[in-house]
């Protein structure tokens, strides 16, 4: 854990009791700070009690003071002292008995047949693929996050290790991870059970490009949806390429929270459409030629 500069943190309070008004409680100066790192501000608060108040009522009020004090985009999450100290210890278990996550466990290697070149362009994905080539150039810089949604079969996992693999190509040291969300969901419940959460947000929250296939697996994943909001504002903070696939668009994906609703449509949401008939046709023939077949125009 990386514990939070003294005078950073009294600005922080002093934002927050300036601009507080009748949200301010007496037991606000019992709140100490934890930790401050990968664009997540922990707070320990004194119970139950006040930790439900402050996620109720002071959300907002401390997250505006933390990124006000600090210049950047934080997070805020509210600890009991016994959940602050279970988490230390956690930590400090992990790296006295060597325990490590793995983050290959479950994610995807690059398909080399799922390529720019390979994939058939037509009126049903042309903006899908053209926002695709753009971020694969120039990754976390023109549409971040970029969100892929459309039925099965359409293309959209195509697009997105296409973007990748690009990436790659042209920055072989560049740090990927390609997964889907459930193997996402698997960790994150691995990393709790294990007490691993600091080295799942380590590797999550230092990629340079991560890329999550079916985000939608994460409806009626609470504490998932917790975890990857703030992995999601950390990897944004740092332009960091972010690219999730979906079968339906943000907001029509179930008991998704809508600050998470909000985030998947801060860059670019591109639908997928089935194919015309021009386009299936172009793509029948596309897949018969790389399995070097010729077949007739007509």
């Amino acid at each position: 854990m990386t514990p939070v500069d003294p005078a950073l943190w009294q600005r922080i309070i002093q934002q927050v009791v300036s601009s507080g008004g009748h949200i301010i409680r007496p037991w606000f100066t019992s709140l100490e700070s934890i930790s401050l790192e990968y664009g997540l501000l922990e707070i320990q608060v004194p119970g139950r009690r006040e930790q439900a108040y402050c996620r109720q009522n002071a959300m907002r009020l401390f997250t505006d003071a933390a990124q006000r004090a600090t210049g950047r985009l934080v997070s805020v999450c509210f600890l009991t002292r016994a959940e602050a100290a279970e988490e230390e210890g956690d930590v400090t278990a992990a790296v006295v008995e060597g325990v490590e996550f793995d983050p290959e466990d479950g994610a995807f290697s690059l398909n080399p047949n799922y390529t720019f070149e390979d994939f058939v362009i037509g009126p049903c994905n042309r903006l899908a693929h053209a926002a695709s080539v753009a971020i694969g150039e120039s990754p976390g810089k023109t549409y971040n996050p970029l969100f892929l949604h459309g039925s099965v079969g359409l293309g959209k996992t195509h697009l997105l290790q296409a973007a990748c693999s690009k990436v790659r190509a042209d920055n072989p040291q560049a740090d990927i991870v390609v997964l889907s969300c459930e193997t996402f969901v698997n960790h994150f419940i691995g990393a709790v059970e294990k007490g691993q959460l600091h080295e799942l947000r380590h590797r999550y929250r230092h990629a340079d490009v991560l890329a999550i296939d079916d985000i939608q697996f994460l409806s009626d994943h609470e504490q998932t949806q917790e975890e990857f909001f703030h992995t999601f504002n950390t990897l944004y903070q740092s332009q960091r390429q972010i690219i999730l696939t979906s079968d339906r668009g943000p907001g029509e994906i179930p008991s998704l929270q809508n600050r998470l609703v909000s985030r998947f449509n801060w860059g670019l949401v591109a639908r997928i459409d089935r194919p015309c008939y021009e386009t299936r046709v172009a793509l029948v023939h596309k897949k018969a030629r790389l399995r070097g077949v010729e077949l007739p125009q007509d």
